[in-house]
């Protein structure tokens, strides 16, 4: 029992923070997923133009929701910075989904509403994984402790001839 509150008391900010994320995660997927299949099935617009409409969408809740909510804890970096970056990394995260859909539509010449639908949740789940990743390491950044200086003994300032 000893092993798993260590355990827990080590791993508690990550677990609290795929618990966030996760919350988030299913939400922006579910109006992902609904509108991706309004556009494309009740408008008949394109597999891929459905696909960038859905996840603009869904990532600008994405990005509010982690923002206010999941990494509230962390530093901020500024609201410009943060966005810009928040987006270019989904924006790179949109290609493996458009990269999926395209390979199922064009390649594999699949164009039923079942294979697209299938295509789309791979290539968010691929999303997903680089999402998470990326996010922790360029968007909401670990608080820093400022580091402390060390005066010479004396209380002065020293320096060197």
């Amino acid at each position: 029992m000893e092993l798993a509150q260590r355990l827990y008391q080590r791993f508690s900010t990550l677990v609290h923070e795929l618990a966030k994320f996760g919350s988030i995660g299913a939400i922006a997927f579910v109006l992902d997923t609904t509108i991706y299949n309004v556009l494309l099935l009740g408008f008949e617009w394109g597999p891929l133009t459905s696909k960038v409409v859905a996840t603009t969408i869904s990532a600008t809740f994405a990005y509010l929701g982690n923002r206010f909510w999941t990494f509230r804890h962390r530093e901020q970096s500024g609201l410009g910075r943060e966005y810009f970056l928040f987006f270019l990394l989904n924006g790179i995260a949109l290609l493996f989904g458009l990269l999926v859909i395209g390979f199922t539509k064009y390649t594999l010449h699949l164009n039923d509403g079942l294979s697209l639908n299938i295509a789309n949740f791979v290539g968010i789940g691929l999303g997903t994984l680089f999402r998470f990743w990326s996010y922790k390491k360029w968007v909401f950044l670990e608080a820093t402790d400022p580091v402390p200086v060390e005066l010479p003994q004396g209380g002065g300032v020293t320096r060197e001839r």
